[in-house]
């Protein structure tokens, strides 16, 4: 599997390469090491603890809503909301994206973002 040993999850979705930080440290190293300015990034809203997604968009193409839900729900999924029925989970472009001088892991600031209401949801099989 390509993700074994990295410090994220990587899924397949319409093409689309989608990735999943596993903690505080590797979601700071995937959305500011990793993630490239026309990326996608979502985390679940609220400031609850979850995984930071990162959708890869190297062709700098409109990402289908059905493949922003399955990272959505994902992003929900991976987080300390995965039991709630409907979970707001904020998207933006990675270059949205900003870290507070002196910040722990995993703390971000988000310039602008939309939401998406989803159902918490496992990804489907990790890409190779």
């Amino acid at each position: 599997m390509a993700s074994k040993g990295r410090p994220y999850r990587t899924v397949l979705v319409e093409g689309f390469e989608v990735l999943i930080g596993r903690g505080a440290d590797d979601n700071d190293y995937l959305t500011f090491d990793v993630a490239a300015p026309h990326d996608l990034w979502m985390h679940v809203a609220g400031g609850t603890a979850g995984s930071h997604v990162v959708v890869r968009n190297p062709d700098r193409v409109e990402v289908p809503r059905s493949v922003l839900e399955v990272a959505a729900a994902a992003a929900a999924w991976y987080s300390k909301a995965c039991g709630a029925p409907k979970v707001e989970v904020h998207v933006c472009r990675a270059s949205d994206v900003s870290k507070p001088r002196g910040a722990p892991a995993g703390l971000v600031e988000l310039a602008r973002w939309k939401s998406l209401k989803v159902r918490p949801a496992a990804p489907g099989p990790e890409g190779d």
